[in-house]
């Protein structure tokens, strides 16, 4: 065991003029040393991956299906008009190797990005006056296949309605702002299948899926030009956007020895969209919407709705 330098009480006066301060150094160096040492742990624990990592891109790759974008045509609504939808859309797979993550954030391993199969969730539309539309959307925290998620998603626009087109049919312009908070959580780092008891010093050891939790936050603007027939039955819309990405991604993992892994991901992102579609009056009140959506550089989505016009 090492011994601790410290003046020697029979030493000279000379002697402790000498040694003390080289003792008040030496507590000076460690106390800073200890500083460091345990501000080490926090500085790994929050990573920033570049824009071109997998990482990044995985993040930015599954905003795309959460981003509270229009789903169908634009039309314009009388105001107190209140329509009530839902939609859904299969959430997309990455490549294979998208799904492979790795340094500066994680060590080289594949993710399981997939908690569910698809994605749902409720609207509600307000026309207000002068052509403005209010939109909400709340995702209640049910668990769903692996995937616990909690969403809220808003929208601002206004909608007019253009001069009548030669076959006298109409045309709708609309601008809308959108955002979107809340979270996902689920086993995404270490799943059920990727555990192993074999080595300590590989990824997912232990016997618990790991809880992490995946925030989608964004906000974006977008217009549309939607086309309708002269009987109003059939529109068809197309229209384009910029989203900004501010995912967050928390990891929640105890391995084997009780060794927490709380790995924090945070990337800023800008990403272009296009999406088109189509909104099929089936009724005076009931309509039915498809469309294609797209993050560029990213991905492109299917979704469909249905909703219901109360007059």
């Amino acid at each position: 065991m090492p011994v601790p330098l410290r003046a020697n009480d029979n030493a000279s006066p000379m002697s402790k003029r000498i040694v003390a301060p080289i003792l008040t150094r030496v507590r000076r160096v460690a106390a800073i040393v200890g500083l460091v040492a345990a501000a080490a742990p926090a500085a790994v624990a929050q990573c920033r991956p570049p824009a071109n990592s997998n990482d990044a891109k995985l993040l930015a790759f599954y905003s795309a299906p959460i981003a509270f974008s229009m789903d169908a045509a634009p039309q314009v609504m009388a105001p107190g008009a209140v329509r009530i939808e839902g939609e859904l859309e299969p959430m997309p797979i990455p490549s294979a190797a998208l799904q492979q993550t790795g340094p500066p954030c994680f060590v080289s391993k594949n993710e399981n990005t997939r908690l569910a199969p698809i994605f749902a969730r409720p609207r509600i539309t307000v026309g207000l006056p002068a052509g403005f539309i209010v939109e909400a959307s709340y995702v209640p925290p049910i668990r769903f296949y692996d995937a616990d998620p909690q969403l809220g998603s808003f929208a601002l626009s206004r909608a007019q309605r253009l001069p009548a087109v030669p076959w006298g049919g109409s045309v709708t312009l609309l601008v809308r702002a959108h955002g979107t908070v809340g979270q996902v959580r689920g086993p995404i780092t270490c799943p059920t299948k990727a555990l192993q008891t074999d080595d300590p010093g590989a990824p997912c050891f232990g016997t618990v899926p790991s809880r992490d939790t995946f925030h989608p936050y964004m906000v974006g603007g977008e217009g549309a030009l939607s086309l309708t027939t002269r009987n109003g039955r059939v529109s068809v819309y197309a229209g384009a956007g910029i989203t900004w990405l501010r995912p967050r991604f928390q990891v929640g993992f105890v391995n084997g020895d009780a060794v927490t892994d709380s790995t924090r991901v945070e990337v800023n992102l800008t990403r272009g969209t296009v999406f088109g579609g189509v909104t099929a009056k089936v009724t005076r009140a009931f309509e039915l919407s498809a469309q294609v959506y797209s993050q560029l550089s990213d991905v492109t989505t299917i979704r469909v709705s249905a909703g219901y016009v109360l007059h």
